[in-house]
This record gives structure tokens, sequence and C-alpha cells, in this order.
């Protein structure tokens, strides 16, 4: 049975959603796997619902001033989308479609009961699920009823949820259409459904079962608490049995009502284990079929299991491929470079290419395994410690895999140890000249880069980047490089260590390290000061910075020349975005616009610097950081020598504050130099773009972001890309955005976020890592986009994280919280560089924590309160 109209779920293949959605695609699927049994039933297609719509001229107004509304205009969607849906219910079905429809009946059984449900097109896909947004209705008898249910299934593209969903997933009205899938009625014992992995964890392995008696739409709709199963490897590990005193039955002329379960089986059980994992086994036969992890909707009536739906479960984050059946642990990369969102292809792939480790990519992040770190017990106590120091939530997730005691194979240790093991003092001098010969190394390096790149074009250019990756290597590990980090980093630790048990002081470095010299990050945020000192006498500057929001980015710095003290100001910008150009938010995803190609981004930070700061304010900024500092010393030096042993103490304290104050400001130079290379490596590859573009290859030029280098290398030689390749690539970043990615995660797909083990905090408190001592009350401006800053003096920046390029926002503000952060990461040290009390590492502090909310946070004990609601 086929026809323009109708089709059969057994004729329906899982590759035609544009024909019968998401949902009856998926059910066509599910009734070809073997031992799957799905109810009979047919498929009335998106052609019909493009018939009905063409039967009314004014569907077309109302999608136009539907694709106008704002998405947070609730009143208005209201009412658009009930107007909508008063228009298709009152379209007469033409007498054809009814005849195909009713045949289709007819074959099945005309007079059974059946479920009329809504397949839109843009439903069960792998990237959004679209769940509930669309209508279905149970228990439909009779033709007549049927045809009337498919029309209401059509205007249920217009629910004022589904309208919502696509405007806020930027999805057009116009580009989805409704099929209806018009299945008979199972009348099932029970029914529920089964999520092929942890929807919690994201185990892959264990599988959980939601059971309750009756129709499923009584655990769908929230009525009842759901028995709930979990099976591991065929058995049940752990179950829950709720007392269920509802049930959703049908009725025998149509239609469905709650009923009361008798009270002598409210506590039993709907399903035994022995029928819980035999649909786990199912389940997982129908999960190889689809590929990936299913949402499955069940029902269990005398003879047996019937599955009514199966979607993918799109909120898992993916697991790295490596095509072997080991066991993994992986660490997040973005999690210790700041840098948490989703990247383009091109800035992973030039990232792993230029890394000092393997990097796995899933999700659109970057992950390391540590698997063979934490197999060998010398290897694995030095991981723990150096990642302990720096964020404790992924030491105790690791603690937690550890623990299980079977998921890692221990192995004898063997070869290096990874980081040396704290303590270990690093075997340089307390040398500044030191510090002075590794930048200019690292400068002496970009601007031979810079002159040599300049000639190579085409396959050339990529031969030469492939040469200069290995060089970009060398710089990275340079032996005096990594000593100098370790230097600083380590006599960190031993002020902290050695201060706290010799004078009881918490986190004596934090205000040691003030001003310390030669931190290209805290002159980074301090030379912005310089530039808005510039701007500040001329108002007519003023005024134009405050609308440039309106203008494109490469003329802005023009028409500032045509205004009283403009080529003053260009001239300071230019000079700023020379030395600092290449940084951005995200700047380790090589496809980030710069702030030399987005100038305006600063704007808002500049004129917050003139509205906050007087003249002259970095260069005494800096100086009271260092007085601060000196006082510190001071102050701890004499009190170590009031002690026994003092001379001692005080000498071997002063050799340490010597060393850190050398050392420590180095620790941000390593990512100016990487950041500095990758803007030159940028610029050469959007000339090859700009060159495909005017060859007719490309339609634009960031589409190369949507390539690995590999890949753009290849475009080059033959001139021919694939379209649907980058378009697919473009649908996945997109959806990448949704997922949160772990701090750690196994090869089983379990996503670990650790847990501080603290009791320390007062109830009510937000805990997280002390990275910056001091305690600071103020106002809390959530802010995910330094683009939007707006920030007055005393407030408390809370972000998700933040890279070096937020440091020009850190002159201005009181405190820092973030959500991802280490004791050495540069949100941390720039903090500390700038004595402002910060907390990192805040689990969801952007979700707790409301814009204008006062907060305390106490950057010395880790943690912060909320103290009143938004003014």
């Amino acid at each position: 049975m086929s026809d323009q109209y109708v089709l059969d779920l057994q004729e329906v293949a899982e590759t035609q959603a544009a024909v019968v959605g998401g949902k009856g695609a998926h059910l066509g699927g599910l009734s070809r796997i073997e031992g799957i049994r799905v109810p009979g039933g047919f498929c009335v297609t998106t052609d019909a619902f493009r018939r009905i719509m063409a039967e009314a001229p004014s569907i077309d107004d109302h999608l136009d001033q539907l694709s106008r509304v704002n998405p947070d205009d609730r009143e208005a969607i209201r009412t658009l989308s009930a107007r909508m849906r008063r228009t298709i219910e009152g379209i007469a079905m033409p007498g054809d479609l009814a005849a195909a429809i009713t045949r289709a009946l007819a074959r099945l059984g005309g007079r059974a009961a059946y479920a009329v449900r809504s397949s839109a097109t843009a439903e069960d896909l792998p990237t959004a699920s679209f769940a509930g947004q669309q209508d279905t209705y149970l228990n439909v008898v009779g033709p007549t009823a049927i045809l009337q249910h498919i029309s209401r299934c059509w205007a249920s593209l217009f629910t004022e949820r589904a309208v919502t969903y696509r405007r806020r997933g930027g999805i057009d009205h116009r580009t989805v259409h409704m099929a209806v899938v018009v299945q008979q009625m199972v009348f099932p014992y029970a029914a529920g459904i089964l999520f092929t992995a942890d929807p919690v964890t994201g185990n892959r392995k264990v599988a959980t079962v939601d059971a309750g008696f009756g129709l499923g739409e009584a655990l769908v709709s929230g009525l009842v608490n759901p028995d709930v199963f979990t099976v591991r490897q065929g058995e049940v590990v752990a179950k829950t049995i709720a007392a269920k005193q509802r049930a959703v039955h049908a009725l025998p002329a149509g239609g469905t009502r709650e009923v009361a379960i008798d009270s002598r089986r409210q506590e039993q059980p709907a399903l035994t284990d022995a029928q819980a994992v035999r649909l786990v086994e199912l389940g997982r036969r129908i999960e190889a079929h689809f590929g990936r992890p299913q949402d499955i909707e069940w029902c269990l009536a005398d003879d047996g299991f019937q599955i009514v739906q199966s979607r993918p479960i799109t909120t898992l984050f993916p697991i790295p491929e490596t095509g072997d059946q080991e066991n993994h642990v992986y660490l997040s990369v973005g999690h210790q470079q700041m840098m948490t969102d989703p990247m383009r292809p091109l800035g992973i792939s030039v990232w792993q290419l230029t890394a000092m480790a393997p990097m796995h990519e899933a999700g659109g992040r970057l992950f390391v395994d540590a698997t063979r770190r934490l197999a060998s017990p010398a290897s694995r106590a030095a991981l723990l410690d150096v990642v302990g120091r720096g964020d404790p939530l992924i030491r105790d997730a690791l603690e937690t895999v550890l623990e299980r005691g079977d998921f890692i194979p221990s192995l004898p240790d063997a070869g290096p140890g990874g980081p040396p093991a704290r303590g270990a003092s690093a075997p340089i001098a307390t040398d500044p000249a030191i510090v002075t010969e590794l930048i200019e190394r690292s400068r002496t390096s970009i601007a031979a880069l810079e002159r040599d790149i300049r000639t190579r074009t085409g396959p050339a250019l990529f031969d030469f980047l492939l040469e200069t990756f290995e060089e970009h290597k060398r710089v990275l590990t340079d032996p005096l490089s990594m000593q100098a980090i370790m230097a600083g980093m380590e006599a960190t630790w031993w002020l902290n260590d050695t201060l706290r048990e010799w004078l009881g002081e918490k986190n004596a470095a934090d205000t040691l390290t003030l001003s310390a010299p030669d931190n290209v990050t805290s002159e980074m945020g301090l030379a912005l000061l310089d530039v808005a000192d510039v701007i500040r006498p001329h108002p007519e500057v003023v005024a134009f910075l405050r609308g440039v929001e309106d203008i494109e980015d490469d003329a802005f710095l023009d028409e500032l020349a045509k205004l009283a003290g403009g080529t003053e100001t260009r001239d300071a910008i230019e000079s700023y975005l020379d030395r600092y150009g290449m940084r951005c938010v995200g700047e380790i995803d090589i496809t980030r616009p710069r702030w030399r190609e987005r100038p305006t981004t600063l704007v808002p930070v500049i004129l917050d610097n003139v509205r906050n700061f007087e003249p002259g304010a970095a260069e005494r900024r800096f100086e009271q950081g260092r007085q601060k500092a000196r006082q510190k010393e001071q102050d701890v030096l004499s009190r170590l020598r009031a002690l026994p042993d003092g001379d001692r103490k005080a000498d071997e304290t002063k050799r340490m504050i010597d060393r850190v104050r050398t050392f420590i400001g180095y620790r941000e130079y390593p990512k100016y130099g990487i950041i500095s290379r990758y803007f030159v490596y940028k610029r050469a590859l959007l000339a090859e773009a700009e060159r495909l573009v005017r060859a007719g290859v490309l339609p634009e030029q960031e589409d190369i972001f949507y390539l690995t280098f590999h890949e753009l290398h290849d475009v080059v030689r033959s001139h021919q890309v694939d379209g649907q390749l980058i378009q697919q690539r473009k649908d996945a970043f997109r959806s990448y955005h949704a997922l949160t990615p772990p701090r750690v995660l196994t090869s089983d797909g379990e996503a670990l976020t650790g847990a501080y083990r603290r009791d320390d905090a007062p109830a009510g408190a937000l805990i997280g890592l002390p990275v910056s001592a001091g305690t600071i009350e103020g106002r809390a401006r959530v802010i995910l986009d330094m683009a939007q800053a707006d920030l007055e003096a005393g407030d408390i920046l809370v972000t998700a994280f933040t890279d070096p390029s937020w440091s020009p926002l850190f002159v201005g503000i009181a405190g820092l919280v973030t959500e991802v952060g280490g004791l050495m990461t540069h949100g941390a040290v720039i903090a500390r560089e700038y004595g402002l009390p910060a907390v990192v590492g805040v689990e969801r502090a952007t979700r707790l924590i409301r814009d204008g909310q006062r907060i305390r946070v106490h950057g010395t004990d880790g943690y912060v309160e909320i103290l009143g609601l938004p003014r």
C-alpha cells in the first residue's frame, strides 16, 4: 500500500524523515529490526500537510508574523499560534486525502482503536529530540474521529511550546513539516521508558527502565513516580519500587481516563527483574541498529513487549573514538585552558598538531587520555598531586574512578612519572636575566615566523606550517622555559604551605606576588587603562564610542580620525592592538575572532575605564600592588625572626619570595607566545581561503573553519570541496553548544564532575577553590560575553570561565567568581596579581547567582555567600 499521502510503517525507511517526520522514520526503522515488535500502522505524509497548508492563504501571513516575534514575547506567541491552530483545524480535509486515509484504516481494521501521533520533520533528530513539542492522541476510535485528530496533530505544529522551542533553536518555522503516525492501540498491563545509557551519569553500560501500570502517559505526564530498574551486564543491579497510586487506562468508547490502583497492587513491581533484563536486551538491539544510545517508549501486553517509539538521547556527552575495547579515562583540556565552549574543526586540529600531548576530540572539545598515567602507582601519585593542586574537582573525579578498583588496570612503574613531584626544587638560579632571555627567544622566534611565512602560498604554505608546528612544539617544551614556570609554581606552593605551618597564614603568596614583574597578561589590563587616559579628555570621541556597535569593525578606527582627539585615540588603540590584538575570548580556538579582527569588542571595557578611573590609574595600581607585596614581605619576615630558629626560617622565606617574584610573572608568557603564533597562522590560512573564494571553490572565507587542517590542505591542492560535509559540521558545532563538557570522562561514557569534600563553609554557601585571598562584598555581575560587560566600580564578576582576554575587565572589578578554573589558571594568576578576592570552580555559579544580587566572596576560604535579591 503506498500513495503520495499514506505509507505503511513497514514500507518506511529511516532515511525518510522529510516524508514521514522523525518519529515515523524511527518507527519504520524499528519495524525492520529482527525480534522487535512495533504496533501496525501507517504514516500520513508531509505532502498531505503541505496540501492542507496550501488550502489557507492566510497561513503565509501568520508565518511571517511568527518569524518576527521575539522568542520571549509569550503573549504574542500565544495569540499567533492559537490563531494558526484554529485556521488549520478549520480546513476541510480534501476528499481524495480522506479516502486514502480511510482505505488504510480499513486494511488494518477500521473499528479498532488507534493512537494518532504527531511526527514533525524537526523531531527525534540526533541533535535535538523536540520531545513533547507536538501532540499525541490515544485510543481514538472510528474513521471520523481519526480524521479529526489528524487535523489536530497538524495544528499542534504550532503549539506555543513548539513555536518557542523552534524560535530559541533558530529553526525556521517554514522548514518544519508535520506527518502523522496512525498506529493500532496497545492496551498494556505495564508501560514506560527505557534509556539504553544512564541519562544522569552518561554511562553507556548502564541501562535504566522506568515502569508503571497501564498506559505510559501516566509516567510521561508526571502523574506517577515510576518503578526504576538499573540494569548492567544482564542483571538488575539496583531498583526502586514506587507506590503507584494512579494509572491511565483506555475507555471502551475512545479516549483515556485516570484510575486509582487497588491499594494491594500499588507497591507491586510493574515488571519482574527478568522482564527488565529482557527489555534491556531488546533496547541494546535497537541501540546497535541506530548506532547511538536510545530513549525508548515500550508497552508490555499479554504477548510480550512492543516498542512504540525510539529516539536518540541528545543530552549525552559523546565519547572520544579510540578503535579499541580498552577502558580509558579522559581529562578535559578545556577546564585546564579556561575554554569549555565547543571548538570548530580547524581550531581542534591546529591545537592537536601543536600540543605537547596527544589530544582526543568529542563533542567539539579536547581531552587527554590519562589512563597510562593512572595505571602505574608513581605516575598516578604525581598526576593526582598536580591536578589536585590545580583543580580539586578533577582529583576527586579521578579518585572516584580509582576507588572502583576494576576500571583502570594496574601497571608496574615504567619510565618518567610525568610532571615533577612537588618540592623537587627546579635547578635554576633566581635570576631575572633568565626571564628576559626567554622572552627575547620567543620574540625572535615569532619575528622569524612572520618573516618566513610572507612568501608562502598554496600547498607550499601547508608544508611550511607543518614544519612550523614542530618549531612551535619545540618552543613550548623548551627545558629552560619549563624550569622557569615550575620554579614560580613551586615557590608559590612552598610559601603557602610553609607560612601556614609556621605562621598560621593562609594563601600568603597571594599578597607576596602582587604586581610581579614581566606578567604580560596583567600588563595588558593596565595598558587599556592608559588607552582610556588618552580618550578621556575628548568628549566627542567618548560619544562616538558609545554608539560604535552600529559601525563595521574595519571602519571604526578610520571613522575616529575625523573627530577632535580621534587621531590620538586611533593611534593609542592601534598600538594596543599591535601588542595584544592576537587575543580574544576562547583564544585556544584559532577560528575565534581576534581583537585585531574585531576591535569593537574592546569598546565597552574602554568606556568602563573612562568612567570608573582617574588619569594615571595604571601606574598607581601597579605601584600600590608592589608596596602591598613589600609590606607583606617585611611583616612575614619580622614575624618569622621572632620564632625559634627564626633567622633560618626568615632567610629561607626571603629566598622563596625573591624566587616567586622573579618567575611567577613569566607563567603567562608561553600562552601569549602560542596565541601570537596562532594569529600568524590564521592570517595566512584566511588569505588562502580568500583565494579559494575568488576561484569559486568556497562560498565564504570562514567555511575553512569547518575543515580540519589536513582537509583544508587537500582542498587547496585539489580545488574541490565537499559542501555537504561543511554543512554537517556547522550543524554539529551548533548542537555541541547544548552539551556541558565533564571534567573527567570515561570510555563507558560516564561524565564525572567531582565534589568538594568540605564542611567548613556556612549552610547554603556555594563551594569553590580559593585562589586569591581576601573577602569582598558587592553586586554580582553575571557576564557570559565580554563584549556585553557594563561594570561599575565595586562590582564582582561572575562568569563561566576567564582566559587572558578577560584581564582588561579585572582592573575595574572588586572580586571574581568562575565556574571553571584552578590555582594556576590564568584567571587565578591575574586575580592574585591585581589583589582581587577570587573563588573559582564554583559549579553552576552563573545559574545559581543572579545578575545584580549582593554576594560575599571569601577568597581565602573558597566559598561564596548570596546575601540579597537583585536590585
